[in-house]
């Protein structure tokens, strides 16, 4: 089950989180839970392992702004670097770096959605 301290435990800066959900827990974790379960995770896999830059750069964006609004740090990392190196090559193949950003935030998706 999910909590707070595991959250703390994992590198998720639950403080700013908190603050962003009017510090209440409950809502905080249920905010969480929506991010862990949001689909542009599966749409960032589909469009890394079909090569489409421009909508692995949609999806890692869309990841961006919501893993970070609940300060999931572990993840939010490797997807706002992935978000950026993307935006500056919708129009090439995926670089190679990209690929290990995306195996990383998948990692990191793992072990969040497994606290």
């Amino acid at each position: 089950m999910l909590t707070l301290d595991a959250l703390r435990a994992y590198g998720a800066n639950v403080d700013d989180g908190l603050a962003r959900c009017i510090n209440n827990g409950d809502f905080y974790l249920r905010m969480v839970n929506m991010v862990l379960a949001d689909k542009n995770f599966d749409k960032l896999k589909a469009a890394m392992d079909a090569g489409d830059t421009p909508a692995a750069f949609e999806a890692a964006h869309a990841l961006k702004g919501a893993v970070g609004n609940v300060s999931l740090t572990p993840v939010f990392e490797p997807v706002c670097k992935l978000s950026d190196m993307l935006k500056g090559h919708t129009d090439q193949p995926i670089p190679s770096q990209c690929r290990l950003l995306a195996e990383e935030v998948f990692d990191q998706l793992e072990k969040a959605r497994n606290l």
